[in-house]
């Protein structure tokens, strides 16, 4: 289960023994004059009638994947001939015996059932969920006998439920076809842009027996804050009674310990535990993520032990920054006092089928996006309220989290049965998340107030609620109530208010999704937002995804497999604007996949460079996203095989604590300021270069987001394409702890005399990265043919490839998975000048051929 009880209780997991099978197709509606085609089923002749194993938790696709009985929906097009699963009724079964003993209650609670469900216990009807979001607790002991209890859980088909309740209620408009706003579940199941339409059903989570006598804890819910050096727990305690006796409930944290009894007939307590100078927990950047371990005691007045409940907790204090200035109102994350630049990434399910995330899954993902400097990560309104392991690796590694409720994309309707369902499942899951500190925001839904105003929803809506009732008043005073601590904010984006347009990039928060539709990524620096909650750029995933997930013989942008695995509304025709924009015309199918993964990577570096060095305005960027739940064509930077794409090393680039970059800023510039300037008006560039600003110039902009001031020489070069100087000049940098610097660049250095085969080079310090710009795009710059050395170098558990350019090669790239699809390495899109050289480190399980690794389509440079 979700939770660990100890003392009185016990538990008893029901994981053995269960099976599975299709129920026949209900009978149509009498007034119905034809089938519908969208809802006709038919359940393949060797699935009817079969009763094969089931694994709980699990669910009905990865069961008949198990029994053989369908291809794995992730390959090839498979996906389209298993939408009858979600169009059919299954039913779970096992036997079990009575737990020993001889406990007041005996419940059957279960953790998560997908999604509409009738439980039947020895032929009796104990209950029904229609709510994947929420946890039930069933009574069963006066149904149960000492042998062979039978308990099954039939599983109704989503769809038919969502499309009842839809023709009941009216149409809502909604993003995708699909009738998802009328189901508590995971929206995403139904398909997505990114996703596949796999709609689950089945027992997704825990589920057993639990037997326990007098009483014991229904939930606990402790508030902890933090002000002037002390520390404060409000243990906020319910019970359920199996005996009506006064109860003692006792809480110790960091030493402090309070006990109070809880009179009989009451069912609730607060104990208020004070901590002094607690250590805190801070984000990571900031000092250590400090826990202390809380435990409540339940017990008798004569001692005997019923419940016990433990979690770490965090003393943090956080809020926002809304203040009005002179750019809008802010939108600033404020922990312990500092003021943190968000550097974030939007997190989606990691897999369709979310019993197969374990932990192990989790931390290594954690890893990734830690070893991409990001700090927060977004839990997007379309998927889940994650496992209990995600918000406790965040708070271990002190990664923030910001949580949306879960709507997604669409008008919802408000009315019953939703508006309990909404209640009880908001409710559960902020008293289970409330204990992590790593949790800073609670957002009340994804575009869905954007939708509202921009998205010709009001016409066909005529009148009917879409979810504005939950977002802007039940929801804020659920959490006012029970997570007082902290700050909830009505939608992703929102502006802060309902007079101001939602999108506005002056308030609150904004979503940047112009670019990938219908403009280039420099558009990026037409903005100079509070907060980018959400901005992306699609790529194909690596090469050994491809190969692993489809047969194309042979790939190619538009092949069938290829184009199953684009879910995007004219995605390759974007993902061809964009090389079109920017880079030479791919010769064949590997230059294609290797030119969109690297356009892919300019263009979020482009954006976050551009946000970050506004610095002071803009204090946050969400990019959109960190990962996959399936092998697709996508915007993440971690794929759907867990293989980090280009994306990810430019993100590591792009949020390091210190980052030095060059931006088109107004002529007019002062030497230096706090990253508040105006965007430049049309400059040409693209992920760290790529043309002068339309009457303007070019600036160097420095940002520290670390804790000591950032002191360093820095050096500004022009250069030729072949490595000859033509202007340099230098400067002391300064910049204190979370602050930018801006600082003009003298004519001589933003005005080359051949745009066409010249660069600006950028260094400060000894160990910081570089900064590049390039006067114009690569697709017009006589570039010469890539030559290089390389040689190879064997250590234990891989290779080193060392590379020393003879001419100019830009954003070099080595693809080891080409060769073994478990190798990795540890950079990529490294640009190096005639003379320079670089070490790639290689770590693969198996021998790979140096002439391969040393040559395209495993090693390649834009020029070749």
């Amino acid at each position: 289960m979700n939770e660990a009880h100890g003392g009185g209780p016990a538990r008893h997991d029901l994981r053995d023994g269960w099976t599975l099978r299709a129920l026949p197709a209900p009978p149509a509606p009498a007034e119905a004059d034809q089938a519908d085609p969208a809802g006709a089923v038919t359940v393949p002749a060797d699935v009817a009638g079969r009763v094969v194993p089931a694994t709980v938790p699990g669910c009905v696709h990865t069961d008949l994947l198990a029994a053989g009985l369908i291809p794995d929906p992730y390959l090839d097009d498979n996906e389209k001939g298993l939408a009858w699963i979600g169009r059919t009724d299954w039913v779970y079964e096992t036997t079990f015996d009575r737990p020993p003993g001889d406990a007041d209650r005996t419940d059957l609670v279960c953790a998560g059932l997908d999604t509409v469900a009738t439980l039947t216990l020895n032929g009796v009807e104990i209950g029904r969920t229609e709510n994947m979001h929420r946890s039930h607790r069933f009574d069963v002991g006066a149904l149960l006998r000492d042998r062979d209890n039978h308990l099954a859980v039939r599983f109704d088909s989503a769809y038919r439920y969502a499309e009842a309740h839809r023709d009941r209620l009216g149409d809502r408009p909604n993003a995708y076809p699909e009738p998802f706003p009328f189901v508590r579940k995971m929206a995403c199941n139904f398909g997505w842009d990114w996703g596949p339409t796999l709609v689950t059903a089945g027992i997704w989570q825990e589920i057993g027996l639990h037997t326990w006598s007098v009483a014991r804890f229904a939930d606990v819910r402790p508030v902890v804050t933090v002000a002037d050096g002390v520390g404060a727990v409000a243990v906020h305690v319910t019970v359920d009674r199996a005996a009506d006796v006064p109860l003692v409930v006792r809480a110790t944290v960091a030493g402090a310990s309070v006990e109070t009894v809880v009179p009989a007939g009451e069912r609730r307590a607060v104990l208020d535990l004070t901590v002094r100078d607690p250590r805190l927990w801070w984000p990571r950047g900031y000092g250590d993520p400090h826990r202390y371990p809380l435990t409540v005691t339940l017990g008798t007045l004569d001692g005997v032990p019923l419940d016990d409940w433990t979690r770490q907790v965090g003393f943090r204090s956080v809020r926002l920054d809304t203040t009005p200035d002179a750019h809008g109102s802010a939108f600033t994350l404020v922990v312990n006092g500092l003021p943190v630049f968000v550097r974030g990434v939007n997190w989606i399910p990691d897999d369709v089928f979310p019993h197969r995330v374990t932990r192990d899954r989790l931390a290594h993902r954690f890893d990734q996006a830690i070893g991409a400097n990001v700090n927060l990560l977004r839990v997007w309104g379309g998927g889940r309220y994650e496992s209990t392991d995600f918000y406790d690796l965040a708070d271990s590694l002190g990664l923030l989290v910001q949580q949306d409720f879960l709507f997604a994309c669409a008008a919802y309707p408000e009315e019953e049965p939703f508006r309990t369902e909404v209640e009880a499942e908001a409710r559960e899951q902020v008293t289970r998340l409330a204990v992590h500190p790593s949790l800073v925001l609670w957002t009340g839904n994804n575009e869905n107030i954007w939708g509202w105003h921009d998205w010709d929803w009001q016409e066909p809506l005529a009148g009917r609620t879409w979810g504005r009732g939950y977002y802007l008043d039940l929801l804020p005073r659920i959490v006012a109530e029970l997570d007082p601590t902290r700050p909830y904010w009505p939608g992703s984006p929102w502006s802060g208010s309902e007079e101001i347009h939602p999108n506005d990039p002056a308030h609150g928060t904004t979503h940047i999704w112009d670019v990938w539709n219908t403009d280039d990524y420099l558009k990026y620096r037409e903005y100079v937002p509070r907060f980018v909650a959400e901005f992306g750029y699609q790529a194909p995933p690596a090469y050994a995804t491809l190969r692993r997930a489809l047969s194309d013989d042979p790939l190619a942008p538009d092949s069938p497999g290829m184009a199953h695995h684009q879910k995007a509304t004219d995605g390759n025709r974007k993902l061809q604007r964009g090389l079109d924009a920017h880079l030479p015309t791919p010769a064949d199918f590997d230059e294609w996949h290797y030119l969109t993964q690297v356009n892919q990577a300019r263009a979020i570096a482009c954006g976050v460079e551009h946000f970050r060095s506004h610095r002071g305005v803009c204090m946050g960027t969400i990019v959109w996203q960190l990962n996959d739940c399936w092998p697709v064509t996508s915007w993440s930077a971690v794929d759907g095989d867990g293989r980090r794409k280009p994306l990810w090393y430019a993100l590591r680039h792009a949020y390091a604590d210190r980052l030095l970059t060059v931006q088109p800023r107004d002529s007019g510039l002062a030497g230096d300021g706090d990253g508040g300037g105006l965007a430049g008006d049309g400059g040409l560039a693209g992920g760290g270069g790529g043309g002068l600003a339309g009457g303007g110039g070019l600036a160097l902009a420095a940002v520290n987001d670390g804790g000591q001031p950032w002191r360093a020489s820095a050096t500004v070069t022009r250069l030729t394409l072949a490595g000859e100087p033509r202007a340099k000049t230098s400067y002391e940098l300064d910049v204190p702890p979370g602050s930018a610097t801006t600082l003009a660049l003298p004519a001589d250095l933003a005005r080359p005399e051949d745009a066409r085969r010249e660069l600006l080079v950028v260094e400060a310090g000894e160990s910081a990265e570089r900064a590049l710009w390039f006067f114009a795009e690569d697709r017009d710059l006589p570039w010469p043919a890539a030559t290089y050395d390389a040689t190879v170098e064997p250590f234990d558990g891989g290779v080193q490839v060392h590379v020393r350019a003879r001419t100019i090669l830009r954003d070099l790239t080595l693809y080891p998975d080409r060769l073994d699809p478990a190798a990795e390495v540890d950079r990529a899109l490294v640009t190096l000048l005639p003379g320079e050289s670089t070490t790639f480190t290689v770590h693969s399980r198996l021998p790979l051929d140096p002439a391969a690794l040393t040559a395209p389509p495993v090693l390649r440079a834009v020029n070749g």
